[in-house]
């Protein structure tokens, strides 16, 4: 009787473990690729259009779907050397460093930012959405935790797909 029992709890176990991604929820990837966004319409009006803004863009092919790849900016905010405030300057300045990244994001300046789970070096990231690496830098550096040392700026290029967002 144990061994009939252990037989149907191993099967039970193995066909749970074999269920399909849909039921999973973990697609595969032909469902990936039919997530892609498809061809922009008027791509290369789009294109100029940012090409006429100062934006650095190129179009990306694969697989006959066109994707218009633009540069962005990459702001990684670093642990600064001034970090001995006391805990109501420190708050203030959490409070000020907010609001700036709300209107950089409001203004359009900004597509996304986050901190980082951990206490290493980088604190988090943001990435501007600007024509330029030295407007993204000027943008960056009118944090207020910037500009009073407890953060710092270091800042890359970075290419995505127009219209992508985070899943």
């Amino acid at each position: 009787m144990k061994k009939v029992i252990f037989l149907i709890a191993a099967l039970g176990l193995a066909s749970a473990c074999n269920q399909s991604r849909d039921i999973r929820g973990i697609p595969g990837p032909e469902e990936v690729e039919a997530r892609m966004p498809d061809t922009i319409p008027n791509i290369g009006q789009e294109a100029e259009d940012l090409k006429n803004k100062g934006y650095q863009t190129f179009v990306y092919e694969d697989g006959g779907e066109q994707y218009l790849m633009q540069q962005y900016y990459i702001v990684f905010l670093k642990r600064g050397e001034n970090r001995d405030q006391d805990s109501t300057v420190a708050a203030q300045l959490q409070q000020q460093h907010m609001a700036h990244l709300s209107r950089m994001a409001s203004e359009g300046y900004m597509s996304l930012a986050g901190p980082f789970g951990d206490d290493g070096v980088i604190r988090g990231i943001a990435v501007y959405n600007t024509p330029t690496l030295e407007m993204a830098d000027s943008l960056a550096r009118l944090d207020p935790a910037v500009q009073a040392g407890r953060l710092e700026v270091e800042i890359h290029p970075w290419w995505a797909a127009k219209g992508t967002e985070l899943k």
